[in-house]
């Protein structure tokens, strides 16, 4: 039995193994084997203490490996914040890591079936960690699937449904790991089940002939050159270039060019030269572009759809922004020790905007619902007042370094797409830009760290999926009802 720091160091083992599933790894089978033995090793903890550390330290080796890229921003401004890196990852994972310690702490208090309670715990914990404090559902344990056909279910069950399942079925095999051949058979048909079903799912490609062609432009802008005001023409130019370039592959001119996020060196309000000279070399098409904006003293991270004149047609305000990096809690706190260099460089950050909404692309093209970079990590923001065309992302992942974190954001671009059963045109500054049909499916993509643009045509949209109408209600009252199985004593009938 391991006592006292002995649990920590195969709890953090565990957790490791575990964000293997996450990209760029991608190893899944070692992600599942981790999750198994996490299961297996709570199931031999004696008191609800002892569980929580052994949560704790799954949480912490997990967050710490999966979340490697939360560096990378305070390198951009390294002679200001680089110091501050090591600290916010091991903040960051240990307190993340504080959601599955609760989980384990309370399944361990369960009066029977621990390994159930478990299920119902850790599933409630992820889907707490997506909505509480504004929300961080990054490298869920249900994405551990993302390079399988398995992923296909989130269309029913949604991530955070798809979590369920995925810790139910290393629930069954870390019982059959303790001679529970039952438990095991069980867990074999289930993730079988995953695996074909899934494949089932997946459906054939669609035929694009006649769909209108969109440009994705890619400027490659280094997060440390961005603003660099000696370098600010050359990006512009090149994205002016890459829009004004013939159409590749023997397709027509794009009717729609996407730039990516704060792609415009300039306040919207103040670019009209700047938007004449994009909107002319666009001809005949429209472009949507990331700019910021003001209004009063309030700063926005935007994205405006503009054609000839210049004209704005519309604009939609980023609403869900990205504590410490687009607004700062407590800045004056913080002012002190400069932590605000890594902030929009708008003093105070960024405001939200209203919340998610429809901009009409025009055409042929339809009703576009725009995700703005971390947008796109969370399933809920998805929810406008009527179903789009396409979803449409625009991102600097400039921000997340070259490793891991570009990868993991494009893995949840993907996986937004198939709970939609929509197409998604992801514009990136440096990386990975990409056209992602309704299943997923990425149909053309330009490489990270590179600069450049695609044509591509736009696929269709795919049936409504079920995920799309109900949201994460349905799967809140089934944990609640779990939970009430798990934790309320049942009564003896008495004569």
């Amino acid at each position: 039995m391991l006592t006292g720091r002995a649990r920590v160091l195969p709890a953090l083992l565990c957790g490791g193994l575990m964000a293997l599933g996450q990209a760029p790894w991608n190893l899944w089978y070692l992600a599942l084997a981790g999750l198994v033995l996490s299961m297996a090793l709570f199931s031999i903890q004696r008191g609800s203490r002892a569980a929580l550390v052994v949560g704790w330290g799954m949480g912490t080796g997990y967050f710490g490996l999966a979340l490697n890229w939360l560096t990378e921003p305070f390198q951009v401004d390294a002679a200001v914040t680089a110091w501050m890196a090591p600290f916010a990852l091991v903040l960051m994972a240990a307190g993340l890591a504080l959601f599955w310690a609760l989980a384990f702490w309370g399944a361990a208090q369960a009066p029977r079936a621990k390994l159930f309670a478990l299920v119902a715990a850790w599933a409630l914990a992820e889907l707490a960690r997506g909505y509480l404090f504004t929300g961080f559902p990054w490298a869920l344990v249900g994405y551990l699937w993302e390079p399988t056909q398995a992923i296909q279910w989130v269309g029913w069950t949604g991530s955070y449904g798809l979590t369920l399942v995925t810790l139910a079925l290393a629930a069954l095999l870390a019982s059959a790991l303790r001679g529970g051949w039952r438990s095991g058979a069980a867990g074999m048909m289930l993730l079988g089940g995953l695996l074909w079903g899934g494949a089932q799912m997946l459906p054939p490609l669609q035929d694009l002939d006649g769909r209108p062609v969109v440009r994705l432009v890619q400027p490659n802008a280094p997060q440390t050159q961005k603003w660099d005001r000696g370098f600010v023409p050359l990006f512009f130019d090149r994205q002016v270039e890459f829009t004004a370039a013939p159409a590749q592959d023997g397709l027509p001119r794009p009717e729609l060019i996407v730039w990516p996020e704060t792609a415009v060196p300039r306040l919207l309000e103040n670019a009209e030269a700047e938007l004449r000279v994009i909107t002319d070399a666009a001809l005949p098409g429209r472009v949507v572009l990331g700019i910021q904006r003001s209004e009063g003293y309030d700063y926005y991270n935007s994205l405006a759809l503009v054609t000839q004149g210049p004209k704005v047609e519309a604009v939609y305000d980023k609403h869900h922004l990205v504590p410490f990096g687009e607004y700062m809690p407590f800045k004056e706190l913080f002012r002190h020790i400069n932590v605000s260099g890594i902030a929009a460089r708008a003093e105070g950050g960024y405001s939200a905007g209203p919340g998610a909404q429809l901009v009409d692309l025009g055409g042929e093209i339809g009703f576009a619902l725009p995700l703005i970079c971390y947008e796109a990590v969370f399933p809920q923001d998805l929810r406008a007042a009527a179903r789009p065309d396409l979803l449409l992302q625009i991102t600097n992942d400039a921000w997340f370094g070259n490793f891991s974190g570009p990868y993991q954001h494009l893995a949840q671009a993907r996986i937004r797409a198939i709970e939609q059963g929509l197409p998604l045109l992801r514009a990136a500054n440096t990386g990975v830009s990409a056209v992602i049909d309704g299943a997923g499916r990425v149909l053309k993509a330009l490489p990270l760290n590179e600069a450049g643009f695609i044509d591509a045509q736009l696929p269709p949209p795919l049936r409504v999926t079920l995920y799309s109408r109900t949201g994460d209600l349905p799967l809140l009252a089934l944990l609640a009802l779990l939970m009430v199985l798990a934790f309320v004593p049942h009564r003896r009938k008495t004569d």
